[in-house]
């Protein structure tokens, strides 16, 4: 052919930038006139790869590197135009084998080009593609089972090859060869193996799958081991020692219950009688839960550093029965004498105590909080908190010093040790956050604000702490390390910074503004501010006196009107003067099935069939209802205000909603004296059209709560967006690494 000596005759430097032709002239070989069908759709085919990087040209560019282009223009362009020429020449086929390789052949550049972009077809995989073909449509020929060819090549070549040989009758290796496709799928994506296995529960090697799956994912492993299907007895009957403990627990009434210690289960440290003896003791059963998450704590560090089995599913259980059994009871028993209030931690240990602080950050009341922690020391033979942080083997301890900080008991604790170790306390709480989860990282920036409030001396320590392990990580050329510690030390030196200078902090991290929030992005497309206010009645009226105080600063007001709507189930408040602003609060309703919920819901689903959309939520009432104002919040909000007790532990749930919301909340008691005067100083800025700037908020309701001491105290541990500097870490983080990948 003259096309294929042209091909042949250009120098392979020259390749990259001149065309490569398929058949578009007549060949130079006789076709017959009943297959040049055949031999024209194949062209096709050629045509389309061509024109797959979106440009009417004749040039390759399925890859970015330009030589495994020249490699598929040599196998997709000359190499099958020279298949087809010898299969068109050859004498000794028949017409109708003939016609079979030509289409099988179409089918091979057919199945390269749907997916050579996909996850699984990389675009250098042309050659090998092409002699694989040629390999299998030989052993077609005799009659032979294309099995070995799918078996010793790639997933990718072999998902090609099957479709290659289906007509017009399949190739007799074809059912095991898609076996042998569902297990290298399945080793290249061990996260789906159950999914598959449940569609394929009779493949011969479906054992060795469960094993390679169940090693992967656990609890996969177990929620397919709970049921009754094939792939279930399989799971249960398997020879694998840890595969068949994990079926034998999950055909147990109280799997969930033993699933926490499957790793020393499997390793015979414990026993299912051993835990029967304390599963329905919620006391004792938090006690094994507690031993056992100290013992796999040891063994995370050097020089083993090894991760038990289901850590997760011992840390979640560990939690919600801490919350579920002792939390919840403290919190609800908040207006008791602390005899009675307290009284069910009196067996647990300073260790089981830690657990329930460290694990329950998002519900512990602040009373709560003060009377667990005191509690710890008071039942250590020596009250130290080196002593403390050594016997728990470091878990959390990142966590246990935020909290400390947060609730001003840090001081406290790094004064029950001698200045050497508390040093090395502070510094280990700083140091190897490049190698730590995003957690510690949050947890050691969300503290820097209450320790710079309270101890600048140390505030001082742990900034040049920062800074060091800046230098460090940036000469280890730690990528991960360099940009946490950058982020860091650029958010603790604008903690004391004038007014001018933090206004670069957004620039400085590539984030969007933490001191101001512009007044067009709280407006909808009709102009106005929508805010929606959450109220829970409660027993003790407190949810009820709130509301009443919140109406009184609307009621009788020039600039406000206020009506209830028909079913009197929540207000609408609108403004009368200056810019638009509607604000809806549900009613708190008391009683029985939960009216106060329905209210609220009845309220989303006005704003929602109204196209309603609040930038700004408000939480009003008790912490514990925060998590139901929380399923409410929605993607459009650009501020939110928690107004209840420890709100500030509730950060990286907005966030989850709402990346960029503005965040106000209090690290201690939310009260009204607060909430009121916060409320009053947006809605002043959002009347006037003007943004929302923090700073001057902040400075102004300062010089308002002055002269109150105990205002300014509660006050004081109320936390603005600018210092959210957990909030604002999370944004500049995600933002900086996103760009450094």
């Amino acid at each position: 052919m003259k096309k294929i000596v042209r091909f042949l005759l250009i120098p392979l430097t020259l390749l990259l930038v001149r065309p490569v032709f398929a058949q578009t002239a007549s060949p130079a070989f006789k076709i017959q006139q009943d297959r040049k069908l055949w031999h024209d759709n194949i062209d096709k085919e050629q045509k389309r790869l061509l024109a797959m990087d979106g440009k009417a040209d004749e040039v390759i560019q399925a890859s970015k590197d330009d030589n495994v282009n020249l490699q598929i223009a040599d196998v997709m362009i000359r190499q099958v135009d020279l298949l087809q020429e010898k299969i068109e020449m050859d004498s000794s086929l028949s017409a109708q084998t003939k016609i079979k390789n030509l289409r099988s052949l179409e089918a091979m550049i057919k199945g390269y080009n749907n997916n050579y972009r996909k996850k699984d077809f990389p675009p250098s995989m042309a050659p090998s593609l092409f002699d694989a073909f040629v390999k299998a449509m030989q052993y077609d020929r005799i009659n032979m089972s294309i099995e070995t060819v799918i078996a010793e090549n790639s997933y990718g070549t072999g998902k090609i090859l099957v479709d290659c040989f289906l007509l017009p009758v399949p190739n007799s290796g074809v059912k095991n060869s898609r076996e042998i496709l569902i297990r290298k799928y399945c080793e290249l994506h061990p996260d789906e193996i159950f999914t598959i296995l449940s569609a394929n529960p009779t493949l011969t090697y479906a054992d060795s799958l469960v094993i390679i799956g169940g090693k992967k994912n656990i609890r996969k492993l177990y929620d397919y081991a709970s049921g009754t299907s094939a792939l279930s007895y399989r799971i249960r009957n398997s020879h694998d020692s840890s595969i068949m403990m994990v079926g034998k627990i999950a055909s147990s009434k109280s799997g969930q219950l033993y699933l926490p210690f499957l790793d020393n289960l499997i390793n015979h440290r414990i026993t299912i009688a051993d835990i029967d003896k304390v599963k329905d003791d919620n006391i004792l059963y938090y006690k094994l839960l507690v031993q056992t998450r100290m013992d796999y704590a040891a063994r995370m560090l050097p020089p083993l550093q090894d991760t038990a089995l289901e850590m997760e599913a011992l840390t979640i259980m560990l939690q919600n029965k801490g919350k579920d059994v002792f939390v919840r009871e403290i919190n609800a028993l908040h207006d008791k004498p602390a005899s009675i209030r307290f009284k069910i931690l009196d067996p647990l240990s300073p260790a089981e105590l830690y657990y329930l602080v460290v694990l329950s950050e998002d519900e512990i009341y602040t009373s709560s909080y003060l009377g667990v922690y005191d509690r710890i020391f008071q039942k250590m033979t020596a009250p130290r908190g080196d002593s403390l942080i050594i016997e728990m083997h470091g878990d959390y301890f990142r966590k246990f010093i935020k909290m400390a900080a947060a609730y001003n008991k840090l001081d406290y604790f790094l004064s029950t040790m001698d200045k050497d170790n508390a040093a090395t306390i502070m510094k280990a709480f700083i140091i190897g956050l490049e190698r730590a989860n995003e957690e510690d990282a949050v947890d050691v920036a969300d503290s820097y604000s209450s320790i710079f409030d309270k101890n600048p001396q140390l505030a001082l320590f742990v900034l040049n702490e920062v800074k060091w392990n800046y230098k460090r990580n940036l000469l280890n050329s730690d990528k991960r390390g360099t940009v946490i510690y950058h982020l860091l030390e650029a958010l603790f030196e604008s903690a004391d910074t004038t007014q001018s200078q933090a206004l670069d902090l957004s620039a400085k991290l590539g984030i969007p503004p933490v001191y101001t929030v512009s007044y067009d992005s709280l407006k909808d497309d009709s102009g106005r501010v929508i805010q929606q206010v959450f109220f829970y009645g409660d027993e003790d009226k407190d949810g009820q006196n709130s509301y009443q105080d919140f109406l009184r600063l609307f009621l009788n007001r020039t600039e406000w009107k206020v009506t209830l709507n028909p079913t009197k189930e929540w207000i609408t408040i609108q403004s009368l003067k200056g810019k638009p602003v509607w604000i809806f609060a549900n009613r708190p309703l008391y009683g029985e099935d939960d009216p106060d919920d329905k209210a609220q819901h009845h309220l989303d689903d006005y704003l929602y069939d109204n196209k309603l959309q609040p930038s700004i939520y408000i939480h009003r009432g008790h912490s514990y209802h925060v998590r139901y104002t929380l399923k409410q919040i929605q993607p459009s909000a650009k501020i939110v205000i928690l107004g209840s007790c420890g709100g500030y532990n509730n950060l990286s749930e907005v966030l989850s909603i709402s990346p960029d919301a503005h965040i106000i909340s209090s690290k201690q008691v939310g009260t009204k004296t607060v909430n009121e005067p916060i409320l009053q100083a947006i809605n002043a800025d959002l009347l006037e059209g003007n943004n929302i700037d923090w700073l001057p908020i902040w400075k102004g309701l300062t010089e308002r709560f002055k002269k109150d001491a105990i205002a300014r105290e509660r006050f004081d541990d109320y936390i603005p967006p600018y210092k959210n500097l957990g909030v604002i870490f999370i944004k500049a983080y995600r933002n900086a690494m996103g760009e450094e990948e």
